[in-house]
């Protein structure tokens, strides 16, 4: 089967190196013919007058955060958008981009993998979303517990009937950032909620479907004497048999630990905490990386009072979100599964999250 010729769109996305990497490490699945950086990667903060890479300042030589893209082409935008070899592309600029790119290439009928959550307004959403369906090419969407082993299972058994009637999901996405990437996060509705909530909404809306009200509580903790920035997000979903919730705090020590997932329903409830776990390598650079991660526990508590079961105790996986989340893209670029998050599913997810987000 030939392979799918794929470019990138930006590099100053958080997951923009991971997906680089993802795609060099299929070269029996994607041609990566090229990338470009159309925003020249290096902005001011408009709060501190640095110079930042997604939300953080960046004091080493950026030739070596390029270095990854060696031996790939660097194009102009308008170049790489024209090539007519081309079938696919990835947008992992920053989040206030997102749309801009993604909608290009649409309209240029290249089948379109973008990073989460799709950009900053419901209107270029839903235009983007009406131009992928013209196009009748698959649209994407970089929602990384999609494709944790852990999180699919639970799913499955989810809607399998193992749960029974769910009637709470109570979601925790938290992690310590600098101060120079709390005050970065004003530049998006609900702060927190938007950057790295979003996650946590997909799960609880794939669950649970559209709740009948959304409570957003995000707000600034304003620790170390910061003054800009929703650091702190929180929402409440309302459904007419309980209530569900997503937090994700940049503020907090130890968050990464903490992450978990806890699905409750009226046969059993499933837990995975943490949903994964980077341990820390001494020799390395990176503080978190990303070939393995621990799944500490996964509970299923039985229709028996009081009894319940440990499975999945403390084991290590090579498991490579990025890995999987490309190849699902080419899997679905090439007809060989169907999409199972829909436009429609994409649509109403963003209006859901938006509102967690606190945006009208």
């Amino acid at each position: 089967m030939e392979k799918i010729k794929i470019a990138q769109i930006g590099i100053e996305h958080d997951h923009a190196r991971k997906i680089m990497t993802a795609m060099r490490s299929l070269p029996d699945i994607f041609e990566v013919v090229g990338w470009c950086d159309p925003e020249k990667k290096i902005e001011y903060d408009s709060f501190t007058g640095k110079q930042v890479i997604a939300g953080v300042e960046y004091k080493g030589d950026t030739n070596i955060y390029r270095s990854l893209y060696d031996g790939i082409p660097e194009m102009e935008l308008e170049e790489l958008l024209n090539d007519p070899s081309l079938d696919a592309v990835v947008i992992e600029s920053s989040e206030y981009n997102l749309f801009k790119y993604a909608q290009m290439a649409a309209e240029r009928g290249l089948h379109v993998h973008m990073d989460k959550p799709g950009g900053l307004e419901y209107a270029d959403f839903e235009k983007l979303v009406e131009t992928m369906r013209r196009t009748c090419k698959v649209l994407h969407l970089g929602y990384m517990y999609r494709y944790n082993p852990e999180v699919q299972r639970v799913l499955a058994e989810a809607e399998a009937g193992k749960y029974g009637e769910i009637y709470s999901v109570e979601c925790h996405m938290s992690c310590r950032h600098p101060d120079e990437k709390r005050a970065w996060l004003s530049k998006f509705p609900g702060g927190m909620m938007f950057f790295l909530g979003c996650h946590l909404v997909d799960i609880i809306y794939r669950l649970q479907g559209e709740p009948e009200e959304i409570i957003p509580l995000n707000c600034m903790t304003g620790t170390e004497g910061l003054q800009t920035g929703e650091d702190f997000g929180f929402a409440v979903f309302r459904y007419k048999n309980g209530v569900s919730f997503a937090k994700a705090c940049a503020a907090e020590p130890g968050g990464f630990k903490r992450r978990q997932i806890v699905v409750c329903g009226s046969k059993g409830t499933a837990e995975i905490r943490p949903i994964e776990d980077y341990p820390v390598q001494k020799d390395s650079s990176d503080p978190h990386p990303s070939d393995a991660y621990l799944v500490t526990t996964v509970r299923d508590v039985t229709e028996q009072l009081l009894s319940w079961q440990a499975d999945g105790v403390s084991r290590k996986s090579q498991f490579f979100r990025y890995g999987a989340m490309m190849e699902d893209f080419a899997e679905i670029v090439r007809g060989e599964k169907t999409n199972p998050y829909t436009m429609d599913y994409e649509l109403a997810l963003y209006r859901v999250l938006m509102k967690a987000c606190g945006a009208q």
